[in-house]
């Protein structure tokens, strides 16, 4: 059994792990509603954009208006951008997305690469030795568009290059502050079956609305399509980060609830261990005193 001073020394240790994680739960409390309040702001305009493309992708002839409208016949090679985060500290947020994305692609014949956004995702794939093509890491805890603006764009330029046939975005869809839910949806080329999927993301119903195009719908499509690929890619890390910061809070409010249950425990324990050793020096004193007593006698 220990002792008295290693029970106390581990009750402290356990004290000041909670204080801890107490710390990083109110602070990620704090970041998850600035977070949650990016994804509602940028979610009305995602929608908008989804409503726009989906009215191309219905048009006759779709396939000829745009190469990032175009299927392309027995695709050989996946390009998947996959977000996690960059601390650790979150339960199983980074778990969770990579094992659903290593599973979804795991009996595709194709080749898969991967791009890297954040560096715990990075990690994991290397360790599994898979193909990392690109890593972002280390991105602003508020990220604009400009600083993920690059990500989509190296994502289309490289499936108009004829790198890649399929491009894919796995991410954690923030649905409240307790679920969040890995997704895994084809970016590129556009797939209609997606947009239930997204629109029910963005609390939205499919809404069939009618669009007039200054100037021609084929000049503007050089530039809206890539840049809402983009939009997809900056509206999921947005997810992705509300996701992570709710499951950092959950995470850290179990350890620091696990922490004060093991603190009582031990201190229990500690008490016992204290009362045991004051009923041994009573009775060491109480056994002294008696043989004094029949010495004297």
């Amino acid at each position: 059994m220990p002792s008295a001073r290693e029970m106390r020394l581990r009750i402290r240790s356990v004290k000041n792990i909670s204080q801890v994680t107490r710390a990083l739960q109110a602070v990620s409390a704090s970041k998850v509603r600035k977070a949650v309040q990016a994804v509602t702001a940028t979610r009305a305009y995602a929608e908008q954009a989804w409503k726009v493309l989906i009215h191309l992708y219905e048009q006759p002839g779709h396939n000829s208006l745009h190469p990032l409208l175009r299927e392309r016949e027995n695709p050989r090679n996946i390009l998947v951008v996959i977000i996690t985060g960059d601390r650790g500290l979150a339960g199983a947020y980074n778990t969770n997305i990579l094992k659903h994305t290593l599973q979804f692609f795991k009996d595709k014949t194709q080749q898969v690469s991967y791009i890297a956004v954040g560096r715990k995702g990075r990690d994991l794939l290397l360790r599994r030795r898979k193909d990392v093509v690109a890593d972002f890491s280390n991105l602003p805890a508020a990220p604009a568009f400009s600083d993920v603006s690059a990500i989509g764009k190296l994502a289309v330029d490289d499936f108009l290059a004829g790198k890649y046939d399929e491009v894919y975005l796995a991410y954690t869809d923030f649905v409240n502050m307790i679920s969040q839910k890995p997704v895994i949806r084809r970016l590129l080329p556009f797939e209609l079956d997606s947009d239930k999927q997204v629109m029910q993301g963005l609390g939205q119903s499919r809404i069939h609305a009618a669009f007039t195009y200054e100037p021609e719908m084929e000049e503007l499509l050089g530039y809206v399509i890539p840049r809402f690929t983009a939009l997809q890619v900056y509206q999921a890390i947005m997810e992705s980060i509300a996701s992570e910061h709710a499951a950092r809070m959950v995470a850290m409010r179990n350890a620091t609830d696990n922490a004060v249950e093991l603190s009582g425990l031990l201190q229990l324990e500690y008490n016992k261990v204290r009362q045991q050793s004051i009923t041994n020096d009573m009775l060491d004193i109480a056994g002294g005193a008696e043989a004094l007593a029949k010495s004297a006698g």
